[in-house]
C-alpha cells in the first residue's frame, strides 16, 4: 500500500467502448473485497437494444446509491446525453465520503465537465491535498486538458487489473504504461 507521502495520480486509458467502465469496476470491487475503502464513481452502461444507445448509470462507492447520468434526448439526437445535473449529485455524494479519508478516489471519466474545471474536477484535486491516491479514466478527447490538469505528473497505467492493483500497491516497476 502506498505511503501518505508517496500519493500519486494515475490515469488509465483504452480505446474499447465501454472496456475502461468494465476494468475500472472490477478494479474497485478487487479493492473494497480486499477491504480497501474506495471512493468515487464507476460507470456501467445498460445496452438498449441496436437501434437506441445505451443508458449509462454510476456507482458512487463504496455501496451506491446507482445514478442514471444519460438522458434520454429523443430519436435521431446527436447531442452529449450526460445530465449534467446528475453528475453534480453524484459529485456531491463523493465529495462528502472524503471526509472519511478513503484510501483510493476512482472516478470513471475525466470527461467534458472536468476538461471545462466543473464536475469531479475540483475534488480530485482536494483528494490529492488530502493525500489520497487517485485514479482517472481518461479519453483521447480529454486526455490533452487532463495532462494540463496534472501539469503532467499523473502516472499512465495499461488498462488491466494486474498494473493497477500494482500501481495501488505501489510496485511501479510492474505498473507503467
Amino acid at each position: 500500500m502506498r505511503k501518505a507521502d508517496d500519493v500519486k495520480i494515475a490515469y488509465v486509458t483504452s480505446p474499447g467502448r465501454g472496456d475502461l467502465d468494465m476494468i475500472l469496476k472490477g478494479f474497485a470491487d478487487t479493492l473494497m473485497a480486499r477491504g480497501v475503502s474506495v471512493a468515487g464513481v464507476v460507470q456501467v452502461n445498460t445496452d438498449c437494444g441496436p437501434d437506441r444507445p445505451c443508458d449509462m448509470d454510476v456507482i458512487v462507492l463504496p455501496a451506491g446509491p446507482v445514478l442514471r447520468i444519460s438522458q434520454d434526448l429523443g430519436p435521431g439526437s446527436r447531442g452529449c446525453r450526460l445530465d449534467p445535473m446528475v453528475l453534480e449529485e453524484a459529485v456531491g455524494l463523493v465529495g462528502g465520503s472524503l471526509t472519511e479519508k478513503p484510501e483510493l478516489l476512482l472516478i470513471n471519466k475525466f470527461g467534458k465537465q472536468e476538461a471545462d474545471g466543473r464536475g469531479f474536477r475540483p475534488l480530485i484535486g482536494e483528494a490529492l491535498a488530502q493525500g489520497i491516491p487517485v485514479v482517472v479514466g481518461v479519453n483521447g478527447l480529454n486526455r490533452e486538458a487532463f495532462e494540463a490538469f496534472t501539469d503532467g505528473a499523473a502516472d499512465p497505467v495499461a488498462p488491466d487489473q494486474d498494473s493497477l492493483m500494482a500501481w495501488f500497491d505501489g510496485d511501479d516497476a510492474l505498473a507503467p504504461l
